[in-house]
């Protein structure tokens, strides 16, 4: 198999924003406004729709404002969980209106080294779907996953959300690489270790050869074997790399330390 950084067209990705936004608040408009969200304890589902619904209204006024960063305000909260659902209501469509039609290539903020709205669709298109998955799990109901946005997801938690670094930090390569395979989709997505140093600029804080890994293109040679393969189904890989679901599905074989250096680094929590 090759390592194939899978990318969805700016259509399908804005298609599954609406999609899953929309799941999403059909969940949460049934469910217990106090009901827990078992990946985020912290959180009941009142928490979370107002999560989502703040993220999206941010990513709409990055849009707007574009290619400048807004100035970031903290609206109020509404108390009753019905405006909590008409904010949100207000908020999501804005952030889909301002994704229609702008062009993924032009330059937008973003945290990320690839300051384009492209990266914006991308991200909450997958937002959007591992929080319909949190309001679900909240309200005890169970919906299919797309194949293919999942299996994007699986590239974008592991190049992204694991594997990326900032451009005030620095990366060395070190030992050990794990492949990724997504049995239902056929992608294939291969892991360098390495140890990532430097200093946040905002926050200040220091980190002193941390490893992690990077997501790097398929060696050369094709008879190359990695140190640990990592398999399953598209859905359950995306749901396991987010800690939202389990790893019945998901197999793993090779070098006992590689791929308890892997799992300690995938087991961190992700909101």
């Amino acid at each position: 198999m090759t390592s194939l950084p899978t990318r969805l067209s700016p259509d399908v990705y804005l298609d599954h924003l609406r999609t899953e936004s929309a799941r999403f608040r059909d969940v949460l408009a049934d469910c217990d406004p106090a009901a827990r969200v078992p990946a985020c304890p912290d959180w009941d589902a009142a928490d979370l729709l107002w999560h989502l619904a703040t993220v999206q209204r941010w990513w709409a006024e990055v849009l707007t404002a574009r290619p400048e960063r807004p100035e970031e305000i903290d609206p109020p909260r509404p108390e009753a969980y019905d405006d909590l659902l008409r904010t949100y209501d207000e908020w999501s469509a804005g952030l889909v209106a301002a994704l229609d039609g702008a062009d993924p290539r032009e330059e937008a903020w973003n945290w990320s080294d690839d300051h384009t709205v492209g990266f914006i669709l991308r991200r909450q298109a997958h937002e959007a779907l591992v929080h319909r998955v949190d309001a679900e799990q909240a309200a005890r109901a169970t919906t299919e996953l797309d194949p293919r946005l999942a299996a994007d997801g699986v590239h974008e938690c592991l190049d992204v959300m694991y594997g990326g670094m900032p451009p005030w930090g620095s990366w060395e390569a070190g030992e050990g690489t794990v492949r990724v395979d997504v049995t239902d989709t056929g992608e294939s997505f291969w892991l360098q270790f390495g140890v990532f140093s430097g200093t946040d600029p905002d926050s200040g804080t220091t980190y002193a050869d941390e490893e992690d890994f990077h997501v790097v293109p398929a060696p050369e040679d094709a008879h190359t074997e990695p140190d640990v393969v990592v398999d399953g189904p598209a859905a359950a890989l995306d749901l396991w790399l987010w800690n939202r679901g389990g790893d019945d599905e998901v197999s793993a074989a090779g070098d006992r330390d590689v791929l308890e250096r892997f799992t300690a680094i995938v087991e961190s929590p992700i909101n």
